[in-house]
């Protein structure tokens, strides 16, 4: 049976893209690595990217030199969760709070591991977990 590596890309669509890209750009300090008028694409640790899309702006096929994407969008607000050490949690938690970020709540897992949670511009739950929460994570 084939088997999965991973995943490469996550995906957010906001309403805003200037408001939700200088929120990414400026609290995580992250560089887009790609970026067009519909999205924008964020190296994250060097494992994944997070892509914002402009909600609406993908419901049609995008034709490129190589192929066709087919159309995608997204309603509502969605989670992620970015791995942290263990040891800059309170780093983040007072990189958050610089940035009048609110913090929604504190999970301590089973495993040992912790998570803080707070939303995006656009009401997405954003999660910053060291590790412990899963397996082998």
């Amino acid at each position: 049976m084939p088997t999965l590596e991973g995943v490469l890309e996550t995906v957010l669509y906001v309403d805003d893209f200037e408001r939700a890209r200088a929120f990414y750009e400026g609290l995580f300090a992250i560089a887009p690595v790609y970026s067009d008028l519909r999205m924008c694409a964020y190296d994250i640790g060097g494992r994944s990217m997070l892509l914002l899309f402009r909600r609406g702006e993908s419901l049609h096929p995008v034709r490129m030199p190589a192929g066709v994407i087919p159309p995608h969008d997204g309603s509502g607000p969605h989670h992620i969760a970015f791995s942290i050490a263990a040891d800059e949690l309170q780093n983040w938690e007072a990189r958050l709070g610089a940035f009048d970020v609110a913090i929604e709540g504190r999970t301590n897992w089973p495993r040992g591991g912790t998570s803080i949670y707070f939303r995006d511009p656009d009401g997405h739950l954003l999660e910053l977990a060291t590790p412990g929460l899963w397996p082998g994570h």
